[in-house]
């Protein structure tokens, strides 16, 4: 047994106290909701998304089609690369979606909400920005006034930025979550921006010339006598994602400003205040910024909201995380190192697998070895926009170990590994993804849930994690196809449709979190990690409450005695059974693959 006293308290503490009690979801809006259909993009509109070859035919796709079918006009453009096909597709999501589905939300028990990127883009996951300070104009009521609007600012000048309609419907989407007592993040893309930015499309067009010529690495500009193209460095070789410039500060002097405006203008806008802003920001690959220019942009957003959370995808290991979570930068990470440890005993088989005893070891070394508060504020995801969904994950438990984050990447794409099961989760994947929600709800650290989780959507890595929402009142075709765009056989088909008894399972689990301050900010004790048994339990205990949680990690039924010490009375939170010590005992069942969540008294 052992015990890990740093329960939360806000002394000596640098991370936001608000974001040790949130239960996270993430969306990605361009899949969430269409609540608008007046704005829904044209093919003028993805212009400059990959991929760069511009379709002969485009339509917006149907949002209950068959995920793999290419529809008419798909394959009227003749190509065979189906990522061409996934990429291109829109769907119609938008804020007012989002908006609409805030009360589906509060209902879920979710309160926070982090959104991937909604400015201005192209693309449909908008990691391409044409400006960090206009939200897409197809995010909002009018496309193309917001457009003509825009065109009349000066962008290096903050104050000849004006506010779109799809800005505005950006503060009413602030405006109604804090309504409900929620909070809400942007996601910050500070490395590179799209071919289609202000910034780039002017230096394309002006060459040396342009007031931006330093904004970005140029290789070459384009000179017809020395028979020179204009090139220049693209993030990861990737040409339609222009790098900005970076020396040993970071960003350079030119971006950096720009980036700092934008910051403040969604932090504070208008100067009303900050209860009319964003309560934080995620950033996007954030090892890739040099440390100096993170800890000056931490001084600035916290000189605006000293209460502002800030978290990082980083996707390294726990080691090299250290330094960016010393309170001069991050308060917290997208915690994929827990992802990797829970999947290695809870999913994992074989020699991929590790015991309870190396699960609670990993675990203790991931809560340590950051200063204090910070695990608490961490976001504990399974999955993401950058991962197969968590069901598929199960599905797939024997196909390579998520913690090999490059290689098991490439390898969990449907599209590109014919070994990868596409196929939906049945009852068995089902049943462990119950035991990780039970876990992840009860752990040290914030939970977080990628949008349709909860309803029991599946699908394999970009783009198939990022299939649209499902929703009660859209009709969706059964998954009749393969990943290559062939049918399956007749008679063989997934059903799409919303899981109501998963749905409950994660509204209850998160209902007994928000309810119970001890699984929010109580300290952390293991009550036990059987290797034999693949059982592990623990207690998380603040003030007054203490509560045990259980999980019987194995394929059987287990029947298990636990030291009752003083206490007499433990009542199951999950199905409200109470049960009683005797002789100092408390004797268990647990089935397979299931736990407990027991409040002692």
């Amino acid at each position: 047994m052992t015990t890990d006293n740093r329960a939360a308290t806000a002394a000596d503490e640098f991370v936001p106290q608000w974001a040790k009690t949130v239960v996270w979801y993430q969306i990605l809006p361009e899949r969430f909701c269409n609540g608008d259909p007046n704005n829904d993009p044209t093919a003028a509109d993805i212009v400059g998304a990959d991929p760069q070859e511009q379709a002969q035919q485009w339509q917006l796709h149907p949002w209950g089609s068959d995920w793999y079918q290419l529809q008419p006009w798909e394959q009227a453009n003749g190509e065979p690369e189906m990522w061409k096909h996934l990429l291109r597709r829109r769907y119609g999501g938008d804020l007012q979606g989002i908006i609409d589905k805030l009360d589906y939300l509060h209902d879920l028990g979710i309160t926070a909400l982090y959104l991937n990127p909604v400015f201005d883009s192209p693309s449909l996951h908008k990691y391409d920005g044409a400006s960090y300070h206009h939200i897409d104009p197809n995010f909002g009521p009018d496309p193309e006034g917001d457009r003509r609007l825009m065109l009349t600012e000066n962008p290096l000048d903050p104050d000849t930025w004006v506010w779109t309609r799809a800005d505005e419907l950006a503060l009413e989407l602030i405006r109604q979550v804090h309504c409900r007592g929620m909070r809400i993040i942007f996601d910050g893309v500070f490395n590179h921006m799209g071919i289609n930015s202000f910034a780039f499309r002017d230096l394309r067009r002006h060459q040396q010339r342009s007031p931006y010529r330093h904004w970005f690495t140029v290789h070459s500009y384009e000179d017809a006598v020395k028979g020179t193209p204009f090139d220049y460095s693209g993030w990861f070789n990737v040409k339609s994602l222009p790098a900005f410039r970076q020396d040993e500060n970071g960003v350079v002097d030119g971006p950096r400003d720009y980036i700092f405006a934008a910051t403040e203008r969604w932090l504070n806008p208008k100067g009303m205040g900050t209860e009319h802003g964003l309560d934080g920001w995620r950033l996007d690959v954030a090892f890739e910024i040099a440390h100096p220019f993170w800890k000056d942009w931490r001084r600035h957003v916290r000189s605006i909201n000293p209460d502002a959370y800030l978290t990082a995808e980083l996707v390294i290991p726990p080691e090299k995380v250290e330094p960016y979570l010393q309170g001069d930068e991050f308060d917290a990470e997208m915690n994929y190192n827990f992802a990797f440890t829970v999947a290695e005993f809870m999913i994992n088989t074989g020699r991929m697998k590790t015991s309870a005893s190396e699960f609670d070891r990993r675990l203790r070394y991931l809560r340590e070895l950051y200063p204090p508060g910070v695990a608490y504020v961490m976001q504990n995801l399974f999955d993401s926009h950058d991962a197969n969904r968590i069901g598929s994950q199960i599905l797939n438990r024997d196909l390579g170990n998520y913690r090999d984050w490059h290689h098991y990447h490439q390898i969990s794409k449907a599209i590109d590994n014919p070994a990868y099961s596409p196929r939906k989760p049945g009852a068995r994947e089902l049943q462990i993804q119950k035991l990780l929600v039970l876990l992840q709800m009860t752990y040290v650290g914030a939970p977080m849930v990628y949008y349709g989780d909860e309803v029991g959507m599946w699908g394999a890595n970009d783009p198939c994690c990022r299939k649209p929402m499902l929703w009660p009142d859209i009709d969706y075709e059964p998954e009749r196809h393969d990943p290559d765009g062939s049918p399956r056989p007749v008679g063989d088909f997934d059903q799409v449709a919303i899981n109501e008894d998963l749905k409950q399972h994660y509204r209850t689990l998160i209902a007994i979190r928000n309810r119970h301050p001890a699984l929010q900010l109580g300290d952390f004790e293991t009550l036990v990690a059987d290797d034999d048994r693949d059982l592990y339990g623990f207690s998380r205990s603040y003030r007054s409450e203490t509560l045990w949680v259980i999980l019987n990690n194995s394929n059987s039924a287990l029947d298990l005695e636990l030291p009752g010490a003083s206490y007499n009375r433990f009542e199951d939170l999950l199905d409200r059974k109470v049960f009683s010590a005797s002789g100092g005992r408390l004797d268990l069942h647990l089935a397979a693959r299931w736990g407990v969540i027991l409040k002692v008294s």
